[in-house]
């Protein structure tokens, strides 16, 4: 008898089983998120402040109003009728989430709060159904003590919520899709809900609880078909880091990180810059005083391994790549040509503790690990910049692909970067790759010269030298050093970088697409300015 009991009280009851559930789900919810609001708003820590402020009011809503009606309105009937509610809109969430999206972006809104009206609608009134369980639990628990009670429920509930988290980010997000995962969830609580109401389950739940499931297995397999606006998808995946899709669009391939442009390349002619900045990396050997000394390179970012690729192939340099997300590096090698040599080295790592940990020194290091709304601001700083300075070579050289605004309000994060570069590198170079003042790809050129080159030598070097490809284009872009009084030096214990991006959400972002036809030997190209692309996006990506 004493065993029987044992087992007994070790088996969950059915409210503390809804409490469980239900942390499971409203915070691998809040986890999902941020996956599903960042292709359109970003993932800023203003996003994400956002994301963790409705959450919380929406449970503290629901908690109130469930205590206040626990006392009258507790039972397990009703407690299936919230998870079952619950899982009906998360059918909602896979079937219509796109369109949910777009009907907030119009909101008038300063910039750094856009992304709430797209998070209260889409997680408001879930998360507001499942902060009903708890008190709910509390008042139909065995416990005898109230307060004992309470204490055991919100414990059930805070266990349930620590599983949702860990399986969604370490498990979940990086296996499944964003419609399977909602799936996942919704099973989830149509499953508990059916427990629940066990054998006693009357035909009237039985016919909510199948059409639920039914509901959400409907709204999955009503999903994408494989064709997006931008082209039709090859291949797409959640990753530890970010949402990425592979889309074919006539001969180019793009890669798309968390919804936005990223790299890409002509499938007819792999050689061919598509985008503008890319053929940016090539100054550099211009810059040097022998290009020939550039032997060895470091790219801190794949993405599409443009760079890499060519570096590799046209100037027989030994190149190492580090690239934090794994699955960017097997898509590099499944869909974009990369190959792994003796020359060309790809590192899965951070690109800080790389730099860090490496022994090799190098004549270059291209940063291409920028994003639009999401900046990595450990390789942002005086700190980071430094560490740089440390590994390059005698002669060597850092150039940083920043996406920002080259003047007014939307210039601050390249302004700030520019100066925190200009306190470790005697001479800081910019060159905007768009003639217009938009957000764009700015590329900063730093070297360890003590005399600055002018325009004029760089045409005359570019006319000279051949280093495989015209870049007097480019260096048409050459600017004058911006004024940096008003923007701060970037360090590790103050890096405002969200602030600095800040004025640039919701500001239309030009990406140039090249219009060039060229061969391994380039040795004149024309861009027509219909050539030009520009993608009109709220955080985009470079």
């Amino acid at each position: 008898m004493a065993t029987a009991n044992t087992r007994r009280r070790m088996r969950p009851t059915r409210p503390e089983a809804a409490v469980f559930v239900s942390g499971v789900a409203s915070m691998g919810l809040e986890i999902l998120a941020g996956r599903i609001i960042a292709p359109q708003f970003g993932s800023s820590i203003y996003t994400w402040g956002t994301i963790i402020g409705v959450f919380l009011a929406a449970l503290s809503l629901g908690y109130y109003r469930g205590g206040k009606r626990a006392a009258s309105h507790a039972s397990n009937h009703r407690m299936v009728r919230l998870l079952l509610g619950t899982a009906a809109y998360v059918a909602l969430l896979i079937f219509a989430r796109d369109l949910l999206l777009q009907l907030t972006v119009a909101v008038p809104l300063p910039s750094r709060f856009a992304s709430l009206p797209a998070v209260v609608l889409l997680f408001g009134p879930p998360t507001y159904l499942l902060g009903f369980i708890s008190p709910y639990a509390a008042e139909l628990s065995e416990k005898e003590q109230l307060g004992e009670a309470s204490g055991h429920v919100y414990a059930v509930g805070t266990v349930g919520s620590i599983i949702g988290a860990f399986a969604t980010t370490y498990f979940l997000i990086p296996s499944l899709s964003i419609e399977l995962i909602g799936l996942v969830f919704g099973i989830l609580l149509v499953g508990t809900s059916l427990a629940i109401e066990g054998s006693s389950i009357s035909r009237d739940s039985a016919f909510t609880i199948a059409g639920v499931a039914l509901l959400l297995v409907a709204s999955v397999a009503s999903g994408s078909a494989g064709i997006a606006a931008e082209g039709r998808i090859v291949y797409q995946t959640q990753t530890p880091y970010q949402e990425l899709r592979v889309v074919d669009l006539g001969d180019t391939r793009t890669l798309y990180l968390d919804g936005q442009r990223h790299s890409a390349m002509d499938l007819e002619d792999p050689d061919r810059h598509v985008f503008e900045y890319t053929r940016y990396f090539h100054l550099p050997y211009l810059m040097a005083d022998d290009p020939d000394d550039i032997d060895r390179v470091l790219f801190i970012g794949g993405g599409g391994f443009t760079g890499p690729k060519h570096f590799e192939r046209e100037y027989d340099a030994t190149v190492d790549v580090v690239e934090i997300d794994p699955e960017v590096i097997d898509v590099g090698k499944e869909y974009f040509g990369v190959e792994e040599s003796d020359q060309l080295n790809v590192h899965n790592a951070d690109g800080r503790e790389f730099l860090r940990e490496t022994d090799h020194t190098y004549d270059l290091i291209v940063l291409d690990a920028y994003k639009k709304d999401k900046v990595p601001f450990q390789l942002t700083t005086v700190e980071f910049m430094r560490l740089a300075n440390d590994r390059l070579s005698e002669d060597g050289i850092l150039l940083a692909n920043l996406i920002s605004a080259p003047s007014g309000p939307a210039s601050e994060f390249y302004r700030a970067e520019y100066r925190t570069m200009n306190q470790v590198f005697p001479q800081v170079y910019s060159f905007p790759t768009s003639g217009t003042g938009s957000i764009q790809n700015i590329e900063v050129v730093a070297t360890k010269e003590e005399t600055r080159l002018t325009q004029a030598e760089l045409r005359e070097r570019n006319e000279r030298r051949d280093v495989g490809i015209d870049l007097s284009e480019e260096i048409e872009t050459y600017r004058a050093p911006p004024e940096t009084d008003d923007v701060p030096v970037l360090r590790d214990d103050r890096a405002p970088v969200d602030s600095l991006l800040d004025p640039m959400v919701g500001q239309r972002y030009v990406i140039e697409e090249s219009g060039e036809n060229e061969s391994e030997n380039e040795t004149a190209r024309s861009v027509r300015p219909e050539a030009a692309a520009s993608s009109e996006i709220r955080p985009a990506v470079g």
